[in-house]
């Protein structure tokens, strides 16, 4: 079931430090070839912070760990499911093309004995009543992979995401920040409950953590560079207004639905600050990944 490239299984038995990538922003997160373009930036931020990249899809039947160049081709031209856990065991038996979300890389991630994972935001409880939770918040609490992110989707009811993490026992750590980022922003007005100022920090408290019986993940909010920030109170009209017009959408579809409409409502701004966050988040997980593995030996 999993198919892991050769670069990746080197590196992983060689203690090498590895950093996973997801492939929803690929195949769900920006048009083609922007995509493309961005997939090979964040597997290049990885390769410069001294770590191996392994790009994480479903295909053709076995989840793949590494992907190269003619698989990110594949991926980022489309149609590509979007994965989450539970449709991990469907992809593969119907031999489907899948994007793994966060949660879903968090699991193949750790099968293939990867540690650290490089996403942009994470999942979480979305706003209204409508009782709409991410799967991400779940598998944060149950498997142990570290989760680099700008915090989680500035769509989301960041109050009630961060209640519902700290309800299931996932520790948030802020890198070199009290403040819990709101993805296109620096500071969302939320505390984080730890913070930590360099990735060999990162590294020993992860080691504590999955130490202890039953511990899950770790979510690691790294905010984007503030050159490139939007401030909450600019960007939130447009949320409003994309929630508004995407409100009859439930699911799996509603996330790349409400970017979607940021990006087109902000004239490309907030696309252009994913791309910019999910690099950062990748630079920093390479640090984390080969602190770990120091730690580790």
């Amino acid at each position: 079931m999993l198919l892991v490239s050769e670069e990746v299984r080197e590196a992983l038995v060689h203690r090498h430090p590895v950093v996973a990538l997801e492939s929803t922003i690929i195949a769900h997160g920006m048009p083609y070839p922007e995509n493309l373009a961005v997939a090979a930036e964040l597997e290049q931020a990885v390769r410069a912070g001294g770590a191996v990249p392994a790009t994480i899809a479903l295909m053709d039947g076995a989840a793949v760990i590494g992907l190269d160049a003619r698989s990110l081709e594949r991926l980022a031209a489309g149609p590509a499911e979007k994965i989450a856990t539970r449709d991990i065991g469907w992809a593969l038996a119907s031999s489907v093309t899948g994007a793994t979300t966060v949660s879903a890389t968090m699991v193949l991630a750790a099968m293939a004995g990867i540690r650290v994972f490089a996403t942009g935001g994470i999942g979480g409880v979305h706003r209204g009543d409508s009782g709409d939770e991410s799967a991400d918040l779940l598998e944060l609490s149950r498997t142990q992979v570290a989760v680099v992110s700008a915090g989680a989707k500035a769509i989301l009811d960041l109050p009630r995401t961060l209640e519902r993490l700290e309800a299931l026992s996932v520790p948030v750590i802020g890198y070199k920040t009290r403040a819990f980022p709101a993805f296109y922003s620096v500071d969302s007005g939320l505390e984080v409950p730890l913070t930590l100022d360099s990735p060999e920090a990162l590294a020993r408290m992860l080691h504590a953590h999955w130490s202890l019986p039953q511990a899950g993940g770790v979510l690691i909010a790294n905010p984007v560079p503030a050159s490139h920030a939007i401030a909450r109170h600019d960007i939130e009209p447009y949320i409003e207004r994309a929630l508004q017009e995407a409100s009859p959408l439930r699911g799996k579809d509603l996330t790349p639905s409400l970017l979607k409409r940021l990006n087109e409502a902000t004239k490309g701004r907030s696309q252009s600050v994913n791309r910019k966050l999910a690099v950062n988040n990748a630079s920093l997980a390479a640090s984390v990944a080969g602190a770990l593995v120091k730690e580790l030996s």
